[in-house]
């Protein structure tokens, strides 16, 4: 049993914490598929190393699959080589158990997308990327905060230091100015 080639050249990437395990799959005319192998460090020198190999090959069509944060720096040097990142889950591109090898998992994600099989997951572009980062980091910010100032009101509390039914804001200049004098 064959699967239809979808995509005549495009490549796999299996992605760890250190080392990227690449695959490209170039099919000829007559449906034969030759692959080549590599392993690429994470570093960035590294990572453009990645695209000119591709360059080398002429492939601009990767399929990678993401798990934790490892993929990211990844996908923002291919995004600015110019070339398409198709995204897809781990759960998707899962090879099946037995004699696993990260080699073998690359050239099988690369299979997986030259038979158009990988369920790809959305990705914003980047302007949308940095703007949902800077609003979720604020949103983290306000979160310690508030979570500093309840620690604050407790304290007073279990100190018995009523401020709160005294001011109607006890982080304001007056209740600060009582808080400091009784420090």
């Amino acid at each position: 049993m064959s699967f239809k080639i979808l995509k005549n050249n495009c490549y796999g990437l299996d992605i760890h914490k250190t080392w990227i395990f690449a695959c490209i799959g170039i099919t000829d005319p007559n449906n034969r598929t030759e692959y080549k192998q590599a392993r690429f460090s994470s570093f960035t020198k590294e990572l453009q190393e990645l695209c000119d190999w591709l360059a080398k090959y002429h492939c601009n069509d990767v399929c990678m699959e993401y798990t934790g944060k490892h993929w990211i720096p990844v996908f923002n040097v291919l995004e600015e080589n110019n070339i398409w990142v198709t995204l897809s889950h781990s759960k998707y591109t899962k090879p099946q158990k037995g004699n696993k090898t990260d080699r073998k998992d690359a050239k099988w994600i690369c299979d997986l997308y030259m038979c158009g099989m990988v369920k790809p997951s959305f990705i914003p572009p980047a302007d949308i990327r940095e703007l949902r980062d800077l609003v979720r980091y604020r949103f983290k910010l306000t979160c310690m905060i508030t979570s500093e100032k309840n620690r604050v009101h407790n304290c007073l509390t279990v100190s018995n230091l009523k401020l709160d039914d005294v001011f109607s804001d006890i982080f304001g200049k007056s209740s600060h100015s009582i808080t400091e004098q009784i420090l």
